[in-house]
């Protein structure tokens, strides 16, 4: 027995052996992004193999198809390590931990090195049961102070623009409509910034809540990343990337009628686009986690609605309070005054 294992291991092949046109072929190209790391991870030779930037452009055009636009191209192409670099970068989710590697303040804001910026590129995809439905590449000046005050808002769509697709939903049944959205909606919301050469997926790639329009019937999936905001005193503030893409059912085939991103802060008011730009820069800057799952996803949009609600009534106690002591104020002058007018 032991002659014929060493006789096996003296013949015996390695996958290296194998020609590396059709390793490529055959086994590379049916890996997935997270599977090629590790695979280059078991050896120096797999580790060169497992770099090939056509593996990588493949993998990120098939995840993504919006990457296969010729902006995007020239874009990608200036990454450190091109597209394994902006593969890196969006597949992960961003990391909504309290402590930030930067503590931004209030103050800081107009003078940050972001602000120099000139544009913004958002490159979405969105599927229905994993077939793609809707992909754009859409460019945002930033540079103009009316972009820099004004609320920070997105959106790829025309007010009137309505996009067709090949999804066919039943008419009638507003429920079942808004559960198939719920379960087979995906949406994937990259920004890109090209002169620091770092991107970030800002959707979660669920809806994290589905409501029908009370009027129309159109159906509002949202979705949603928190993250890290300012500091106020010693308190960190959250905000969250809110995502809507509003969908309706006319004739049988389902429509796409909004895609829109927001940066909204803890009582809903959105920031302008200076706020928006310094969070979303320390955002592409900071650290990746683990893609959570859609439970976790909810669980976490969630507690931030929680945290909303709770700072609502705090606030809402606070405004009850002043209103009384305004109308004790008010009533005390009052009757100081008619005491005055009484004993003159």
């Amino acid at each position: 027995m032991s002659s014929y294992n060493s006789d096996h291991q003296r013949n015996g092949s390695s996958i290296l052996d194998i020609p590396f046109d059709i390793f490529r072929s055959h086994i590379l190209t049916r890996l997935d992004g997270f599977s090629l790391v590790s695979t280059g991870s078991a050896s120096s030779e797999l580790n060169k193999f497992c770099k090939d930037e056509n593996l990588w452009k493949n993998i990120c055009n098939s995840t993504w198809p919006s990457t296969d636009d010729r902006r995007l191209l020239d874009i990608i192409d200036t990454f450190p390590a091109g597209y394994r670099s902006f593969f890196s970068d969006c597949y992960p989710s961003l990391d909504h931990s309290p402590n930030p590697k930067v503590h931004l303040v209030d103050q800081e804001i107009g003078h940050h090195s972001i602000l120099k910026i000139s544009e913004l590129i958002s490159a979405v995809d969105i599927h229905y049961d994993s077939k793609l439905i809707y992909s754009k590449v859409h460019a945002t000046e930033t540079s103009s102070d009316w972009f820099l005050s004004s609320p920070f808002r997105v959106d790829l769509l025309d007010p009137k623009e309505t996009i067709p697709t090949p999804v066919q939903v039943l008419e009638g049944n507003a429920d079942l409509f808004r559960s198939q959205l719920d379960q087979n909606l995906t949406l994937s919301w990259i920004l890109v910034d090209p002169e620091s050469r770092r991107a970030a997926n800002l959707s979660s790639l669920t809806p994290v809540s589905v409501e029908r329009h009370w009027l129309n019937e159109d159906v509002r999936a949202h979705y949603m990343t928190s993250l890290p905001g300012f500091y106020v005193g010693k308190s960190l503030e959250f905000v969250q990337c809110s995502i809507v893409v509003v969908c309706g059912g006319t004739g049988g085939d389902l429509q796409v009628k909004e895609v829109s991103l927001q940066v909204q802060d803890m009582d809903g008011k959105s920031l302008n686009g200076r706020e928006s730009l310094v969070i979303l820069h320390e955002a592409m800057d900071g650290e990746r986690k683990k893609k959570g799952e859609r439970k976790e996803e909810r669980e976490r949009y969630e507690e931030f609605m929680e945290m909303r609600r709770e700072r609502g009534e705090i606030k809402q106690r606070k405004e009850r309070r002043m209103d009384m002591v305004c109308m004790l104020t008010g009533f005390t002058i009052f009757m100081a005054f008619c005491g005055l007018l009484w004993f003159r």
